[in-house]
């Protein structure tokens, strides 16, 4: 993909070792769903033209998408993602973290390249301060989701608020940014960040499903880490509401073992959970799908694109 090859150009930096670290999720694949849907929006809205203007942008999206990797994985002590070692596991905790911290300022680096695409200074700007709100929200989401994995008393007002800060502000970014790339007003600015957040939103839920039910063949991840870490997942909370805490409480978490974890997914099936969850990942595919067809396109074909997009959003088995 184009998006690959200017990130692995621009992050053919010195010493090897950080360009290494950097570069190792890029390199291992991904469904690098955010720059798509910065080149679509920008190509719907304003043509080819602002797609070629959107390179920069769409890969600055996907670096800081995959700062947050990295950083999330060190925390979580996450050992896999993308069906290879995560990034602290091959290059160790501190390279992990200077190599997020290297991805991070690059991102916004990319931005400020973007003029030499076409873009004008109003544009980056614009882009600017729309990818520097989303990095602040990233780790408000990450803060709340670490902070709920001390505590029971989480319910899906509080998750949807950490999903939203956590996943849906970057995709929601992904849209704007493109929507700026393409010269397009504020108010078409916004209802495309609105798609990207409902669009956000169904992402982690789904995730989330997959976390109990996806084949870590497929998912690049190993089954049961959201319980084994003590997520409290859209899943894990109706359970925990439909079953009662004290059927699941001693089943997940960090002393679990293998078998209390495939009770604990057996109790969150058994709880209509997944149903539930999926019925919620569609709404807001649903909002986000008739949020964007009130939105005029220039380029007919990337808004069909966008709403396959949406539809692999709940769909997808990784």
């Amino acid at each position: 993909m184009l998006i690959d090859h200017y990130i692995m150009d621009f992050m053919s930096i010195t010493p090897d070792r950080l360009s290494g670290a950097s570069l190792h999720l890029i390199k291992a694949g991904g469904k690098r769903l955010r720059p798509l849907i910065t080149l679509l929006t920008a190509r719907m809205l304003g043509g080819l033209e602002a797609e070629a203007r959107a390179i920069p942008l769409a890969a600055s999206i996907e670096t800081a998408h995959t700062f947050s990797l990295i950083h999330d994985d060190i925390m979580d002590r996450d050992e896999v993602r993308r069906g290879v070692p995560t990034t602290h596991v091959v290059y160790g905790d501190d390279w992990a973290i200077l190599a997020g911290d290297t991805l991070h300022a690059a991102a916004f680096k990319m931005i400020a390249d973007s003029r030499e695409w076409g873009m004008s200074h109003e544009q980056a700007y614009r882009a600017f301060k729309v990818l520097s709100e989303a990095a602040i929200q990233i780790s408000r989401g990450q803060a709340y989701d670490m902070l709920f994995e001390e505590t029971w008393d989480v319910d899906v007002a509080d998750y949807l608020n950490m999903v939203r800060l956590k996943t849906g502000a970057l995709i929601e970014a992904a849209a704007r940014i493109g929507a700026v790339a393409a010269g397009a007003g504020s108010e078409i600015e916004k209802m495309m960040g609105e798609v990207g957040m409902n669009a956000g939103i169904a992402f982690q839920i789904r995730d989330d499903i997959l976390g109990v039910i996806g084949d870590p063949k497929v998912t690049g991840k190993p089954v049961y880490n959201d319980l084994r870490r003590g997520k409290k997942t859209l899943l894990v909370i109706y359970a925990v509401k439909k079953a009662g805490r004290r059927e699941i409480v001693d089943l997940i978490g960090p002393k679990a073992s293998e078998d209390d974890l495939k009770r604990a997914a057996s109790i969150i099936v058994d709880s209509g959970a997944l149903d539930y969850a999926e019925s919620r990942a569609r709404f807001y595919v649903e909002r986000a799908r008739d949020i964007l067809s009130r939105v005029p396109a220039v380029d007919a074909e990337s808004k069909e694109l966008l709403n396959l997009l949406l539809d692999y959003i709940v769909e997808r088995v990784k």
